[in-house]
């Protein structure tokens, strides 16, 4: 299965619609590339939620070990970690209920793409969520 991410135009209803993030990855050094993309969506309105068991905060927020330890509903996972470790990210946003799944820009593994996908779920692989919120302003 060929990994084929949404539209432009459906990725900008997608990021005009969905407001929390939670940010797989996130660390709390800001010349890392995880910490300024989650600054400038943070800056823009959307609520962050580091996820990164070897920080305590990033951004002002107090950050989880996993996916499955944030309360509420989770609009979209963003990953900063490896390929390799999409497969077991995606069955965590899969049973956390995440709307979608977005792999940072050099991301992609299409085992997990196929999981998402049948399993209901947008999958972006290989996008920079900030490029892509700047691109459908």
């Amino acid at each position: 299965m060929a990994i084929e991410n949404p539209s432009r135009d459906e990725i900008g209803k997608i990021l005009k619609t969905k407001n929390r993030i939670a940010v797989v990855g996130l660390s709390d050094d800001p010349a890392r590339t995880s910490n300024s993309v989650s600054k400038a969506m943070q800056d823009a309105g959307y609520e962050i939620i580091p996820v990164n068991p070897n920080i305590d905060e990033a951004l002002g927020v107090k950050a989880v070990g996993s996916l499955k330890d944030i309360d509420g509903h989770v609009d979209i996972v963003n990953v900063f970690r490896r390929s390799e470790y999409l497969p077991e990210i995606m069955k965590d946003a899969v049973e956390i209920g995440a709307d979608v799944f977005f792999a940072q820009l050099g991301v992609e593994n299409e085992e997990a793409y196929k999981y998402g996908k049948e399993h209901g779920m947008t999958v972006i692989m290989n996008r920079c969520i900030k490029v892509e919120h700047s691109l459908t302003r």
